[in-house]
């Protein structure tokens, strides 16, 4: 299967602007033959624009995911829109315990434009952030099948927590990685990256974006690491399109050669 990572510049507020480089990426990326296609963390608000959260939050339903939604039908490829604001008390089909309230929310869509997954940033950025103060976190983890892959989604500050990817690493092939990640912390990005791909035997991509805001910028550094943990693609920090094949047939043959995973003592 071949994964595109669509880092795209965002710009704080440019709501139109940032999915309008959106839907254009996924387009691009269908074109040179991507069969999934990922977007950054809160690609449409900018994660850094706090004061606008509530604001521009939306509900599934919205206007954000509806446009990402019509492009992966309209061009035949699989889409992670990265994850936006969204607002809990609108969206008609939630499937989290809060009822109210704002989450970091990424969601996967089919060939087709149908929902797959929904990820509910699980683990909130307190330092220096305001995001552990407007948002409520997630609290389930859903995979699901696309093509020959069993897909997973979590976002950005959860590569801290190990823990989280151990949960679904005996089912998953491939483990999408949505993020906002700003200079100075490029070598936290590289290893917890690559950590997680080496530790759990499957594929990691890990998607930023790219841009700065008032007082962050973005590191840009999407990547695609194997089960060995080795980088397949990675871009700089200026706007790129990623590109790597995922077999998941390779998944299987480095837990063979190598059954770390079963020596496990729970």
């Amino acid at each position: 299967m071949k994964v595109a990572l669509a880092q795209i510049r965002v710009e704080a507020g440019e709501v139109n602007a940032n999915v309008d480089r959106a839907v254009d990426a996924v387009a691009a990326a269908a074109d040179e033959g991507a069969d999934l296609v990922a977007l950054p963390e809160i690609f449409n608000v900018g994660y850094f624009a706090f004061d606008l959260y509530h604001r521009r939050a939306e509900p599934l339903e919205g206007e954000t995911l509806t446009r990402v939604a019509r492009t992966a039908d309209e061009h035949d490829v699989g889409v992670l829109a990265g994850s936006i604001v969204e607002d809990l008390a609108a969206t008609e089909t939630a499937s989290t315990p809060a009822e109210d309230g704002l989450a970091n929310t990424a969601v996967l869509f089919d060939r087709d434009g149908e929902r797959r997954l929904v990820y509910r940033k699980h683990h909130l950025f307190g330092y220096e952030s305001a995001e552990s103060e407007l948002l409520v976190p997630g609290e389930r983890v859903q995979v699901t099948p696309f093509e020959d892959h069993t897909v997973a989604v979590t976002t950005c500050y959860d590569l801290r927590f190990p823990e989280l990817y151990r949960e679904f690493a005996d089912d998953v092939t491939l483990a999408l990685v949505p993020s906002a990640w700003p200079y100075p912390r490029v070598e936290h990005w590289r290893t917890l990256s690559r950590a997680r791909a080496v530790e759990n035997q499957f594929y990691v991509a890990t998607i930023n974006g790219s841009g700065a805001f008032d007082d962050a910028e973005l590191l840009g550094r999407s990547s695609v690491y194997d089960p060995w943990g080795t980088p397949l693609a990675s871009s700089d920090d200026d706007p790129a399109l990623v590109t790597a094949t995922a077999d998941p047939e390779t998944v299987t043959e480095v837990r063979s050669e190598f059954p770390a995973l079963d020596d496990r003592r729970l």
